[in-house]
């Protein structure tokens, strides 16, 4: 027989993997299955240990003042979680509202795998961004912010085979951070080939991945 815990905990891995790719929200988990936050923080933190989720800590600095502090939650398989959100096919998941914060998922959990194949530890080289820096009417967000000596380069991942120059727009906020430089800005899309969106912006199709390794967002443009 299932116990009510096994059952619990069961929703609250479903509540997560719903979650994939947002912003880390104790509260609204713990009040959707029923516990309390703390049993929620332990849950999670049982996950990230184990190797099931990845908090994406924000990427911060004195001169973003106004940058969002909470981590965003991914899981680590995307087939996990769809299984556990039950969008048990590809058809019915490319359709599914999901579908995009699964994309970005996968591509963020390779990114890092890149970086663990190196040796190399993601938590001090890969952060996202989200504040009103820039625009004081909304938040501007950077799915990925990737730090190589000392130059910061600011990554968009796209479901989509048409990327476009303002999918970078929020690129130009990481000039805030004087004792750094913003490096190439790379659009992570279904695009075909590699693509130059204007002079430091180049959208490039996903399988560059499983070619370059960790710290390839370091590359000199000419190498991507």
């Amino acid at each position: 027989m299932i116990s009510a815990d096994s059952i619990t905990f069961t929703k609250f891995l479903t509540a997560v993997a719903a979650r994939t790719g947002e912003l880390l929200n104790y509260a609204n988990i713990a009040g959707e299955i029923g516990v309390s936050e703390p049993t929620v923080k332990m849950w999670i933190s049982i996950l990230e240990r184990t190797g099931i989720v990845f908090l994406l800590q924000p990427y911060s600095a004195a001169a973003l003042h106004r940058a969002i502090k909470t981590p965003k939650l991914y899981f680590r398989d995307t087939g996990l979680a769809c299984y556990l959100t039950r969008w048990l096919t590809p058809d019915a998941l490319k359709c599914s509202a999901v579908a995009g914060s699964m994309f970005e998922t996968f591509m963020v959990s390779e990114i890092l795998k890149s970086y663990s194949n190196e040796g190399m530890d993601y938590k001090f080289h890969i952060f996202y961004y989200r504040g009103k820096d820039k625009n004081a009417a909304g938040e501007n967000e950077i799915d990925l912010v990737i730090e190589e000596n000392g130059v910061l380069y600011p990554v968009e991942i796209k479901m989509s085979g048409n990327p476009k120059a303002d999918m970078g727009a929020a690129n130009p906020v990481l000039d805030k951070v004087q004792e750094k430089s913003r490096g190439m800005g790379v659009i992570l899309c279904l695009i075909g080939k590699k693509t130059y969106l204007r002079e430091n912006l180049v959208a490039l199709p996903i399988t560059y991945i499983y070619f370059l390794s960790g710290g390839w967002f370091g590359l000199e443009q000419d190498r991507f």
